[in-house]
């Protein structure tokens, strides 16, 4: 995925989870963040950042906060929506005979449902934006979603499907994800128990530019 209309600018503060003052090009100008995790290692003052000029005419804000730059990491793509979009991407070069996005089944509604020789399969897409030490972690903030989606995707297991949660490495040298115990550990007991039951673990390693995103690997975590 690429963007257009790129510009950088100097992160100032956050005074909510939609919303950041980002000084561009001189002037202050308060933004659309497409995040709403805490981002709180990556959103510092001063930190750089990328914003996208949205081309939406009655919109409120100008620009889209989509990158941040970690001094000790680099560019972090932390737009909510690219992880679906560079999947897809990834998922129509992977021969499925149908792709379709935000199924429902069961009580949540799962990023992807493919078909491939009759097997039926979900796949549920999370971003990982958070990094320690070169290991990634999610979430950054407790997700009782996430953890409904993982649980789900154990009953569907159960009646036949193949199902597999990935993470979408927003980060360039990162090639695994853990989860966070000590944000949420109730995420972590979920994702235990898919793996045993037979849910796929998928990392999606990505490189990362400033405009924009694009899956170069993917790998299964074995438990």
């Amino acid at each position: 995925m690429k963007y257009t209309n790129t510009i950088r600018g100097v992160f100032l503060d956050r005074p909510n989870r939609f919303t950041a003052h980002v000084k561009v090009n001189g002037s202050i100008e308060t933004v659309h963040v497409k995040n709403t995790g805490r981002c709180r290692e990556l959103l510092v003052e001063g930190a750089d950042v990328i914003l996208y000029l949205s081309d939406h005419e009655k919109r409120k804000t100008r620009y889209d906060l989509v990158g941040v730059y970690k001094p000790s990491l680099g560019m972090v793509n932390i737009d909510s929506q690219a992880p679906n979009i560079v999947v897809r991407e990834w998922l129509l070069k992977q021969d499925y005979d149908v792709i379709v996005p935000e199924y429902t089944w069961g009580n949540s509604r799962f990023d992807f449902y493919m078909e491939k020789d009759h097997q039926k399969y979900l796949l549920e897409i999370k971003g990982c934006t958070l990094e320690v030490d070169g290991v990634g972690y999610f979430p950054d903030a407790p997700s009782l979603r996430a953890v409904k989606h993982v649980e789900e995707l154990i009953k569907a297991q159960e009646e036949g499907f193949v199902c597999a949660v990935g993470f979408v490495i927003a980060m360039n040298g990162v090639n695994r994800v853990m989860p966070n115990m000590k944000t949420h550990p109730a995420f972590g007991e979920a994702l235990k128990k898919a793996e045993e039951a037979g849910v796929d673990v998928l990392y999606f390693e990505c490189l990362v530019e400033e405009d924009g995103l694009s899956v170069v690997e993917m790998t299964r975590a074995y438990i």
